[in-house]
């Protein structure tokens, strides 16, 4: 029995009194809401802003203290339920939404048989006796690939906060438990979660043509501002024992192909089996040379390996992993380039990485072993660096080599990804950002993989210095406009 039950089992007289006042505190303020003016409307725009942002649509939804469903009713989920102690609240939600599902319930003690794809607590962790057997709780309606998010006030704004409450500007709240970051990641700890970012909203929480945006989108993401900013967010997974590590799914090894027909029958000699089968997926992209034929006899020579081949109407790496992405049949996807620049050996480490759990993308990285005289030009190389930086930081989340052509990542989230992909659009030209983005915006675990880098053995580079270089700027504007100031 966990701590909630034994608390509601012995009826816990503080624990009852608590949970009462708060009952009582927030069914007083349902009834007023019709006719309350207060300054928190900007505040509220913005934080349903956010979570439209980071909440891809097509989800199922469980927000716990939902008040009167605004929030949850923003989000385009694919089934979206609310839970919130105030009896007031809940038949507000019902009459305002009633495409949603409305629970009066105590986040102590979760009766539910469904599983969610993402569960928020907005606001919620200063009001609740005790975090620590919620996120407990929370355990029994998640799966593997849950989200938890979890955005609460800074305490340096506490006095700011009570100040416009007493001025009628705000809702009274009632005594709160200012939980600071590392409060939170703590309990994440001690009950089984992982947090894959962290990030702070809000410098003015009221609307001031103009400056708002400036501080709220713009000023925040820079220290020492952010020092001061209202709310934390914290995005967190579970780590779930689901015998995900003890299963062997199989894999897909997508190939994009131009001008390689050297390197085709070494391809076949060093990818090593994975999982249950390896199958792998060549995408030629209109040769100079025979690779098309090479690959078709050399399939035709080698009736053992599971392969797929397959040519691509359109132009581009980019062009080519979508298309073998979507014909692989695998239950993991990884991507090698036919160049055979990163040893197809170390293959077996990124399907590694994703069968155990530890991550969810896995992003291979050259810049971190000494590269091999030859294989990156000198500018390449501090370009490379320059954007590795630029990146890590406006995606939250480190990743050193965006252009490292070995990645790995399961079906299912891939499939995410397509479905979302209009949110950036499809501007990528290398394949690389259209995976990287869609993952931060999917909040999956990144993880990178030291690799080796090799110089050719066949063939010259596609890479083209100067316009892939201002592509890649091109890939920052969006970066910067979509994830980073949104």
């Amino acid at each position: 029995m966990d701590r909630s039950s034994r608390l509601l089992a012995r009826g816990d007289i503080s624990f009852q009194r608590y949970q009462n006042e708060r009952t009582d505190h927030w069914d007083s303020i349902s009834r007023k809401l019709d006719h309350w003016k207060t300054w928190g409307g900007a505040y509220h725009k913005r934080l349903e802003q956010v979570y439209t942002h980071i909440i891809p649509p097509g989800l199922s939804i469980l927000e716990l203290g939902c008040g009167d469903g605004s929030l949850l009713a923003t989000l385009n989920s694919s089934f979206g339920v609310g839970v919130d102690l105030s009896a007031g609240m809940i038949q507000r939600a019902n009459l305002k939404y009633p495409n949603l599902h409305f629970v009066q319930a105590d986040a102590h003690a979760l009766c539910f048989h469904e599983s969610f794809d993402v569960v928020i607590l907005s606001d919620l962790i200063n009001e609740l006796w005790d975090l620590q057997a919620v996120l407990r709780e929370i355990q029994s309606v998640i799966h593997a690939r849950t989200r938890i998010i979890i955005n609460s006030y800074n305490r340096m704004w506490e006095l700011p906060l009570r100040f416009t409450e007493r001025l009628g500007l705000a809702k009274p709240s009632l005594n709160l438990n200012w939980f600071t970051v590392a409060d939170v990641q703590n309990l994440f700890d001690l009950e089984g979660y992982e947090s894959i970012r962290l990030w702070e909203e809000f410098l003015l929480p009221f609307r001031i043509p103009f400056l708002s945006g400036f501080f709220n989108r713009f000023l925040i993401r820079f220290w020492p501002f952010r020092l001061f900013a209202l709310t934390n967010f914290t995005v967190a997974r579970p780590i779930v024992d689901d015998g995900i590590g003890r299963k062997k799914p199989s894999v897909s090894v997508v190939i994009p192909t131009r001008n390689e027909a050297g390197n085709i029958k070494e391809i076949f000699f060093r990818v090593p089996e994975m999982g249950k089968e390896t199958q792998l997926v060549f995408v030629e992209g209109h040769s100079k040379d025979d690779t098309y034929e090479v690959i078709e006899q050399t399939i035709e020579d080698h009736p053992e390996r599971s392969c797929l081949l397959l040519r691509q109407s359109g132009e581009g790496k980019g062009d080519a992993v979508r298309l073998g992405f979507e014909k692989s049949a695998g239950d993991i996807l990884l991507i090698i380039d036919a160049d055979l620049t990163v040893p197809p050996e170390d293959l077996p480490r990124f399907y590694e990485v994703l069968q155990s759990g530890k991550a969810e993308f896995v992003n291979g990285v050259r810049l971190v072993y000494p590269i091999e005289d030859e294989a990156m030009r000198y500018l390449n190389l501090m370009g490379n660096k320059f954007f590795s930086l630029a990146f890590s930081w406006l995606l939250g989340q480190s990743i050193k080599d965006t252009l490292c052509g070995t990645k790995g990542l399961w079906k299912h989230d891939y499939e995410l990804i397509a479905a979302n992909r209009a949110h950036f659009g499809r501007l990528d030209p290398f394949g690389d950002f259209d995976l990287i983005f869609g993952a931060v915006r999917l909040n999956k675990k990144i993880v990178d993989l030291p690799i080796r880098y090799r110089k050719r053995s066949y063939g010259e580079t596609n890479i083209r210095r100067w316009e892939h270089g201002w592509l890649l700027m091109r890939m920052l504007s969006i970066a910067a406009r979509k994830i980073k100031f949104m």
